[in-house]
């Protein structure tokens, strides 16, 4: 995968992106006061280090954007036991200088249209209040308020039916 938006490029993940992409992660997070949670098991951000295993092994995709050449932005699904036939949409990031372009929208329409075109019927996504960007990103494009958060970290749940493209 690999495709131009404006002045980014968003491109497959590749294992020399494993430090600039987790910097992203934890760079947003820190922004918003929410913690980086890699150490330990099941915690919620391993799977924006161990893509190969997270993403990759499962059937899912992860994503980088650049700008420039610096990693700006990321963004991944993986398939999920809950809903039919899901994938949650995950660590979709972008820096503050990649923010306000429709970039966000963007990736988000991709990652759904990736997702539907390898099978999936829906797509899931995990978010926190204080993610209001996020939190309007998705209300404004179809996703519905569920119940049954997963993480401490995130207190919004939301799901959204896609269709795979005819070619």
């Amino acid at each position: 995968m690999h495709h131009s938006f404006k002045e980014f490029l968003i491109r497959d993940w590749v294992v020399g992106d494993r430090d600039a992409a987790a910097h992203v992660v934890k760079t947003v997070l820190a922004e918003y006061g929410l913690g980086w949670e890699a150490d330990g098991c099941g915690c919620s951000d391993r799977d924006a280090v161990e893509v190969e295993t997270y993403y990759w092994q499962t059937g899912g995709e992860f994503w980088v954007v650049e700008q420039a050449g610096e990693i700006v932005g990321t963004g991944g699904y993986l398939p999920i036991e809950r809903g039919e036939n899901a994938a949650e949409i995950r660590k979709m990031y972008l820096l503050p200088t990649a923010r306000g372009k429709g970039l966000g929208r963007h990736l988000l329409g991709e990652l759904e249209q990736a997702a539907a075109d390898k099978g999936f019927g829906e797509v899931w996504v995990e978010t926190a209040s204080v993610l209001t960007e996020a939190v309007k990103l998705y209300e404004q494009n179809g996703y519905m308020p569920k119940s049954g958060v997963e993480t401490d970290r995130c207190d919004k749940v939301y799901s959204k039916p896609v269709l795979k493209e005819n070619p």
